[in-house]
């Protein structure tokens, strides 16, 4: 057992947040703790980190056990460049290799039994060196800063210059590349696009060591997690298995519970008529019989009802009108930025009833198109139209529509200046918010709070095609399903932008994959976009054979049967070509260092002093052989890569 939490309580202002919390955590597994906004998971965590003190219980590791903690935003950040401040965290390996250069200096200037002395310490450490992977250290490096979204052209950047979201990157990275015993992730995947979160699934999986996770991100936890801790109400309750398999116990437990207290409130009921009938027949032994299962009744453990917080927001987006069947016609939308150009030559029509999910890497344009269509920003060229009677809804994932100096409820009552104050009350209580909390500042709420007003204007506004960006960002899970199953029964038409796969996979009809610039169109789920999207990269956009030019427009769908060679296959092309070009240097730069090593070795050879040594004598030369049948496997690399 590697980490085990016993009894942990805590409260803040009288609430109480963790009730007598508990559950264990084994080498290599890897685990979610799950929980509404508000339900303690940071809370723990800090406390499991030894950030913050329990009123009640403890936490043990075992003995020796090293921990890693990445917080849900670091804003802190140094000086050093996004490459220094990630490698400092292999601080114990770069002074080893500092050490090893120092020898190597020292070896040169040295003879006799000194240099015996030298060469058997570079020896050791050398050894020592490889097994902590200092030679594949930089390359390492490298792996996890561009799996988790850096660009080799930023690794330069300093920290102190950087966004939240990137800080928070780069603390991952230096996580990751610590590889402790237990990694605490809180949210590590809110500042990555979807080919980042894809990255980390596949890092956390082959994962060493054990792994705890807060996320809303179902799709990731789906993959990556074998194990579920639920917080509700204070209390700790333990899954096995993945986020859907947790979903489906939890559902059942639910109705269970449900069941039971059901058949209570029924057996409540029916001693309560008991009772009054005798107490109406107003005899003696029939009032001391009904005081009698007064006495038992009073003495039943009532149960709660449990709760469902599904119940509790209610959600349900009603157009005032039906659009024509046309709701948006976009033809050769192109915009670019100084120096980054984000999409040429866009084209595509939306039906109505359509739900559309538009996906794509960070700083592919997706805002910015979404944008355009809302007519918050021009286009460089090209044209949309919409259908008739279409009635256009945005949800900005900056909030920037709210008004950050209204309360909640004057927020509601300027948009919508006809609503009487109890219908605006009772539109806020179905987004949670009641009493006081009605009165709060714009910009004193959470990101998921604003995300409710948001979701409440949208409610009220009636429309018939909704743009959304990032609709699910700081929603907790119960608030996400709430919102798939509004979205899944509107009748009008969706086109939203989200990094949540499971959310995607839920509601979208259609997928438009933005990418280099161009759009790829997907009719189905995520689950048939990851099925055919290997497959489409090699059946888009070609060459024009009259022209030679590339030719424009949208991608063809997955049911285009074009088999011509496009744009996507060139860039593989590309791509393969870069990639053997590197591996040709990469050749030639070991060549030349065993070359030179190779020279080093045959002068120490012809050494007098290194004549009378014969196990110096013999280490090198099994190390010039060695050299020897490198370079041999070297040169026939080379030669085939020029091939």
């Amino acid at each position: 057992m590697l980490l085990q939490v016993s009894g942990i309580s805590i409260s803040f202002d009288g609430k109480n947040i963790l009730n007598k919390a508990s559950f264990t955590l084994n080498e290599h597994e890897k685990c979610a703790l799950v929980g509404i906004n508000g339900a303690g998971k940071t809370t723990l965590l800090n406390i499991i980190s030894g950030q913050l003190e329990p009123e009640e219980g403890n936490v043990s590791f075992a003995s020796g056990t090293t921990f890693g903690y990445l917080k849900q935003e670091v804003k802190e950040g140094g000086d050093n460049s996004i490459w220094d401040e990630v490698i400092l965290a292999a601080k114990d390996i770069t002074d080893m290799e500092e050490r090893l250069n120092a020898l190597e200096q020292q070896m040169s200037a040295s003879t006799g039994e000194e240099l015996e002395k030298v060469t058997n310490l570079y020896t050791a450490l050398s050894h020592d060196f490889k097994l902590k992977g200092g030679y594949a250290l930089r390359s390492e490096v490298t792996g996890i800063l561009k799996g988790l979204g850096f660009s080799e052209e930023e690794f330069d950047k300093k920290v102190n210059t950087l966004s939240g979201g990137q800080k928070t990157r780069v603390a991952l990275s230096r996580l990751l590349l610590t590889k402790p015993e237990l990694a605490i992730l809180d949210e590590p995947t809110n500042h990555l696009d979807v080919a980042g979160i894809e990255w980390l699934e596949v890092f956390l999986k082959n994962y060493p060591g054990a792994v705890l996770i807060v996320s809303h991100d179902r799709y990731f936890l789906d993959r990556v997690v074998d194990k579920v801790v639920e917080l509700e109400n204070g209390v700790s309750r333990v899954f096995t298995g993945n986020y859907s398999v947790y979903a489906k116990k939890k559902a059942a437990i639910r109705d269970t519970e449900l069941k039971a207290y059901l058949n209570q409130q029924a057996e409540i009921k029916h001693s309560e008529e008991v009772i009054s009938k005798l107490k109406q027949f107003n005899r003696e032994k029939s009032i001391k019989r009904a005081e009698s299962r007064e006495k038992m009744l009073s003495k039943v453990e009532r149960l709660d009802r449990p709760t469902d917080l599904n119940d509790a927001m209610k959600l349900k987006i009603t157009p005032s009108i039906t659009s024509g069947r046309d709701v948006l016609h976009v033809e050769a939308l192109s915009k670019s930025f100084p120096g980054h150009p984000l999409f040429e030559d866009i084209s595509f029509d939306l039906i109505r009833g359509e739900r559309v999910a538009l996906i794509g890497n960070n700083g592919t344009g997706k805002t910015t198109m979404l944008k355009i269509l809302t007519g918050s920003l021009n286009a460089d060229s090209g044209e949309y139209t919409l259908g008739t009677n279409v009635h256009i809804g945005y949800y900005d994932q900056e909030h920037a529509v709210l008004n950050h100096s209204n309360t909640v409820f004057d927020e509601i009552s300027d948009a919508y200046p006809d609503m009487n104050n109890t219908r605006i009350r009772n539109t806020l209580a179905a987004f949670l918010f009641t009493g006081d909390d009605v009165f709060k500042l714009i910009g004193d709420l959470s990101g998921g709070e604003q995300g409710r007003v948001s979701l409440a204007k949208l409610m009220l506004s009636r429309s018939n095609f909704l743009i959304l960006d990032e609709p699910t960002n700081h929603l907790d899970m119960t608030s996400r399903e709430i919102l798939e199953e509004a979205l899944n029964s509107y009748e009008g038409t969706v086109l939203f932008v989200s990094h949540d796969r499971y959310f995607i996979n839920k509601c979208a009809t259609r997928i438009f994959d933005l990418t280099d610039r161009r759009l790829i169109e997907y009719k189905g789920n995520y689950d048939y976009y990851l099925e055919k999207r290997e497959d489409l990269s090699r059946r888009l956009l070609g060459h024009d054979t009259n022209t030679g030019s590339m030719k424009t427009g949208t991608a063809p769908s997955a049911a285009d049967g074009s088999g011509k060679e496009n744009w996507q296959e060139m860039k593989r092309r590309s791509a393969e070509a870069r990639r053997r070009e590197n591996e040709i240097k990469r050749c030639e730069e070991e060549i030349a260092s065993l070359e030179e090593r190779a020279a080093e070795i045959d002068a120490k050879l012809c050494d007098e002093e290194v004549a009378r040594n014969s196990a110096l004598l013999n280490e090198l030369s099994e190390e010039r052989a060695g050299i020897d049948e490198r370079l041999e496997e070297l040169m026939e690399q080379w030669e085939t890569l020029q091939e």
